[in-house]
């Protein structure tokens, strides 16, 4: 795989749109208030613009690979445009209610736990690849966050929104699971590194 010398290549611009967007879907959200006997359409239009948003993580990875170009630039951004996206989801669920603040506390904690050792690592010249534990993690939340923005579109009257809502709460706990097990796993990964132990 090549490494491009321009940071303006199609996967970093769907990546800084990504970025954009998140303050602007913010912004529409808090707008955005449910209706207690119908579907709210904009408040479905708020889920359906925050699947979009974090569908066009699949899109950069698809065209970074399919066109063969990998730039530092996208290296640092598209981590950073992802969590970006699942953080501020979360304070915005978190401040009309609808999850606990140990959800974004775990998550939080998580990525401060892995930017640390990322720097640490990176300092030995050694970079550890994201497992697919951490991809899952990733998956699994943004898939539950959805869940819950579409939920906030129905009324409570809907059968079917009380379902949903319990389901995804728990699917929300259990990317929590992930989110604190793929740090520990990131932990162990890194930890001769950390330790010094793998110095001669």
């Amino acid at each position: 795989m090549r490494t491009s010398g321009s940071i303006w290549t199609p996967a970093n611009v769907v990546t800084m749109i990504r970025v954009a967007l998140v303050p602007v879907w913010l912004l529409v959200a808090e707008l955005c208030v449910p209706s207690p006997t119908e579907v709210s359409l904009p408040c479905l239009g708020v889920a359906i613009l925050y699947m979009l948003i974090s569908l066009t993580d699949k899109l950069d990875g698809y065209l970074a690979r399919s066109r063969n170009e990998v730039t530092a630039f996208g290296k640092f951004l598209d981590p950073i445009a992802d969590k970006l996206a699942v953080v501020v989801a979360l304070c915005f669920l978190l401040e009309v209610g609808d999850v606990s603040a140990w959800v974004l506390l775990v998550i939080v904690s998580r990525e401060f736990l892995v930017s640390g050792l990322r720097m640490v690592v990176a300092s030995d010249g050694v970079v550890v690849a994201a497992s697919n534990l951490g991809k899952w993690k990733t998956a699994v939340t943004m898939v539950a966050i959805c869940g819950l923005l579409v939920v906030r579109a129905l009324p409570p009257t809907f059968a079917v929104a009380s379902v949903a809502h319990t389901v995804f709460h728990i699917l929300l706990w259990i990317a929590v699971a992930l989110t604190a097990w793929s740090g520990v796993d990131y932990f162990v990964s890194c930890w001769p590194h950390v330790s010094g132990s793998n110095v001669e």
